[in-house]
């Protein structure tokens, strides 16, 4: 992440040499103030700025990530006159940025965007860096028009479609499709990282890059999604005193249930793509699978989550991916219940204990940030109110957002799906009909409260995410 000038960026401040909060010889005067997280964007590279254009685009895509590059494909397949427009400096930078070990969970055959196999062998698990790179060879590839660091500051309805305002001038189209997703902005519950002292340093998940960041001394994971676990075991394979704040357990599941990868059972039994609501997917062969009693065996592999989904229609499941509780408890990682409150180097649980800690990684999610969009009727209590993208205001769209359509609607390998069916909804003056009547529903914020390790208020639309992101890293 890009720092002002003149300071070195916060990973590197946090492995400043500091006393341990928690040690009885600190001094009170050896405090130093650690600062917050902030926004997380996409980041790409231009050589020449754009200059505004003045014939109205057929569509103008804002966002330069996986969804935006899929959709680009299938817009200069149908011809379509076109721009993508990102805020970053390279392509694939809002990858390269999060921590350094972090790898997809799904095998590198389920990644592919249309047209360019993803460059790994089948069966591996690709690096952060590779799927960085592989989208910056996409759109080279590919040929996309895409402008980078050209930022939007505000998007406005016009008598010729939308007017965009941004850094790099004005652009004007017929057709917008805001493809940033739903994990524009880090989240920190302000209520406990207020409380604490600058003697603890404070990092979000997004901020994390490896575990020399971190002073030594006990350290606090808050949130137990799918980064917040895998910070966690990290940090106490480095030999740190580590503990993770814990709600509701989330569901964990095996990389490989019953010798398969799980991305292999969630396309075959169309669990991956199955619309939000949906009860058991209608398969051939899966009445099958129930009666011979491979679902009961996948059902034991997948815990909870995986009977949840068979025996109700909630569909809506998060998992946490290739490790099991008892291996986190293994691996060195003390389990602590939902934080509550704060103040200086201490935090207190639900069930009443405290722990004092030097450092604390905030594994709480994300935030979407339309601030810039000002059209009325798309943007309701910060949430974007849509019909699997198609927003109540004609031309304007939005694609990449987790749960759009199904389950795998922000994954890598499978945007391109929605991409296709957003593309073919899409039009040069001629109408096309979209589906009947769709039930038009805000999105649910990416932060959702199950297993996040804090205490929320957040409705049933509010609800705070198991860590900052398995969709993302999907």
């Amino acid at each position: 992440m890009t720092q002002a000038s003149g300071r070195p960026p916060r990973s590197e401040r946090a492995t400043q040499r500091r006393p341990d909060p928690c040690s009885p010889t600190r001094r009170s005067g050896d405090a130093t103030q650690s600062p917050h997280g902030d926004g997380v964007g996409l980041a790409f590279r231009v050589t020449v700025p754009p200059r505004p254009n003045v014939q109205p685009l057929d569509v103008l895509v804002i966002g330069a990530g996986q969804a935006g590059l899929a959709l680009a494909w299938h817009l200069k397949r149908a011809g379509a006159r076109f721009l993508v427009i990102d805020a970053g400096s390279r392509v694939g930078d809002a990858w390269r940025s999060r921590w350094d070990s972090l790898r997809l969970f799904s095998a590198a055959e389920y990644d592919s965007l249309p047209g360019l196999p993803f460059p790994a062998p089948a069966g591996t698990y690709p690096t952060k860096d590779l799927v960085a790179d592989y989208l910056e060879d996409y759109a080279r590839s590919m040929g996309l028009p895409v402008l980078l660091r050209i930022r939007v500051t505000r998007l406005q309805k016009s008598a010729e479609g939308f007017t965009a305002e941004s850094t790099g001038g004005t652009f004007i189209a017929r057709q917008v499709v805001v493809a940033t997703g739903g994990y524009a902005s880090p989240h920190v519950p302000r209520d406990l990282a207020r409380g604490l002292g600058p003697e603890v340093v404070q990092l979000h998940s997004a901020e994390y890059r490896r575990a020399s960041d971190l002073p030594g001394g006990p350290v606090l994971v808050v949130g137990a999604g799918n980064s917040g676990v895998q910070i966690a075991q990290e940090l106490a394979s480095s030999g740190q005193r580590v503990s993770l704040a814990v709600g509701a357990r989330p569901y964990m599941v095996p990389q490989r249930p019953l010798g398969r990868d799980l991305f292999w059972w969630l396309t075959t039994l169309g669990l991956a793509t199955r619309p939000s609501g949906d009860g058991l997917p209608r398969r051939p062969g899966f009445r099958r699978l129930v009666m011979d009693g491979t679902w009961r065996r996948l059902s034991a592999a997948l815990p909870r989550a995986r009977r949840r989904a068979a025996t109700t229609s909630e569909s809506r499941v998060e998992l946490v991916i290739g490790t099991t509780w008892h291996r986190l408890h293994s691996s060195g990682v003390s389990l602590r219940p939902r934080a509550v409150t704060a103040s200086g180097a201490t935090f207190y649980f639900a069930d009443g204990s405290s722990l004092c800690v030097s450092a604390v990684v905030w594994a709480t999610g994300f935030r979407p940030d339309y601030s810039w969009l000002e059209v009325p009727g798309v943007i309701v209590d910060k949430q974007v109110v849509h019909a699997e993208g198609l927003s109540p205001v004609p031309g304007l769209a939005f694609l990449g957002l987790p749960w759009q359509r199904s389950r795998s609607s922000a994954w890598l390998g499978f945007v391109s799906e929605d991409a296709a069916w957003l593309a073919e909804r899409l039009h040069w003056g001629v109408p096309v009909p979209r589906r009947a009547s769709p039930r038009i529903r805000t999105s649910r914020r990416v932060r959702r409260d199950r297993g996040a390790g804090v205490r929320s208020n957040a409705g049933p639309s509010d609800r705070a995410s198991r860590g900052d992101g398995v969709d993302l890293r999907l």
